[in-house]
C-alpha cells in the first residue's frame, strides 16, 4: 500500500511539477478521500447485499443438495462425500476463508496507519535496513530494494488494471442477466483476481450458488459469464498486464500459495504471488548472477 501511495505521489510530481512532499500528502488524501466517497455512495448497498449473502447463501447450498439428490449420479456423489467427510472438510474450509476474508477488513485501519509512515519517509525505514547490512554490502543492498520497489510496482499496476477489467466485465454480465446483488459479486470477482488461479474459481461459487435458486439453466448462464469473462482476461487483457508484471512460473505461484495460505490464511494466499516475485529477484541478484556459464544459463 505504501508503494502504490508513493507511486501515485510520484505521477503528480513528474506531471504537475509539485514539491514531493505535497504530492506525497495529496496522494495519501485523495486516495483515502476516493475509498471514503465509495462507500459513502454504495456503503449502505453493500452492506446490506454482503448481510443478505450472508443469509442466502446456506439457502443456496441446501437447494443444490436437494437438486442433487433427485438424480443418480448426483446421490452418488452425496454419499461419496459424506462418507469420506469431504464435504465437512470443504464447508469449513469456506468458511473459514470467507470470515478470514471479511475480518480483513478490521485490520484494514492498520495497514493504512503502516503505510501512511511508510509513505511520509521510506528512506528512513530503507537507511535503518542498509545499515544493518555488513560494509561490503550497502551498495548493493540499497540498489537491490529498490529494484523490489519496481518489482511490487509492476505487480500493483497489473493487479489494479486486471481487477477493473473483471469487476466491470462481471457486473455487467450479472447486471443483463438479471442476477441480485450485482455490486458485491462483481467486487469479489474483482478482489479476487489478485489471487490467481485460486480466486477466479472461488469467486464463481457463490454466484452460481445464487443464480442456482433462479433455476439450473440460470446457473449455468451466470457460470458462463464468469468463464468467458476469465478467458477474454487471459486472450485479451492478459497479456497487456504480462508487460507490467514479472513473470513468475506457473507451478511456483500454486506452491507458493499452499505453502504461504497454510502460514498464514487468507494473507498469505493473497500475498504469495508479490512476495515470490521478490524473492526470485533476490535470488537472481544474490545468487544466480554470480554462478559461472553452464548449460541451463537463466536468460
Amino acid at each position: 500500500m505504501a508503494v502504490y501511495f508513493r507511486g501515485c505521489a510520484q505521477i503528480l510530481h513528474r506531471n504537475l511539477k509539485w514539491p514531493l512532499n505535497l504530492c506525497t500528502f495529496l496522494s495519501v488524501f485523495l486516495n483515502l478521500l476516493l475509498l471514503v466517497g465509495f462507500f459513502w455512495f454504495v456503503g449502505a448497498q453493500l452492506q446490506q447485499q454482503i448481510s443478505q449473502l450472508s443469509d442466502t447463501l446456506p439457502k443456496t447450498i441446501q437447494n443444490v443438495k436437494d437438486h442433487l439428490n433427485n438424480s443418480d449420479l448426483g446421490s452418488k456423489v452425496l454419499n461419496y462425500l459424506n462418507k469420506s467427510g469431504s464435504s465437512l472438510k470443504m464447508e469449513t474450509i469456506g468458511k473459514k476463508f470467507f470470515s478470514s476474508s471479511f475480518g480483513v477488513l478490521s485490520d484494514l485501519y492498520i495497514l493504512l496507519l503502516l503505510s501512511i509512515f511508510f509513505t511520509a519517509d521510506p528512506m528512513l525505514y530503507k537507511r535503518g535496513i542498509v545499515h544493518l547490512l555488513p560494509e561490503k554490502a550497502k551498495d548493493k543492498g540499497a540498489k537491490l530494494l529498490d529494484e523490489m520497489v519496481v518489482v511490487l510496482k509492476k505487480w500493483l499496476k497489473g493487479q489494479i488494471f486486471g481487477f477493473f477489467v473483471i469487476a466491470v466485465l462481471t457486473g455487467v454480465g450479472l447486471w443483463i442477466v438479471g442476477m441480485p446483488m450485482v455490486l458485491t459479486l462483481a467486487l469479489i470477482a474483482g478482489v479476487l483476481n489478485f489471487i490467481p488461479n485460486f480466486g477466479p474459481i472461488v469467486a464463481l461459487i457463490p454466484g452460481v450458488l445464487l443464480a442456482s435458486m433462479q433455476g439450473p439453466t440460470t446457473a449455468l448462464i451466470v457460470a458462463a459469464i464468469y468463464i468467458v469473462v476469465q478467458i477474454f482476461q487471459s486472450a485479451v487483457t492478459q497479456p497487456l498486464i504480462q508487460q507490467k508484471m514479472v513473470d513468475i512460473p506457473p507451478a511456483l505461484t500454486i506452491f507458493a500459495q499452499v505453502a504461504f495460505g497454510m502460514l498464514a490464511g487468507f494473507w498469505g494466499v493473497l500475498m504469495a504471488t508479490p512476495i515470490v516475485a521478490l524473492l526470485i529477484r533476490i535470488v537472481n541478484r544474490l545468487y544466480v548472477e554470480k554462478q559461472d556459464y553452464h548449460k541451463y544459463e537463466v536468460k
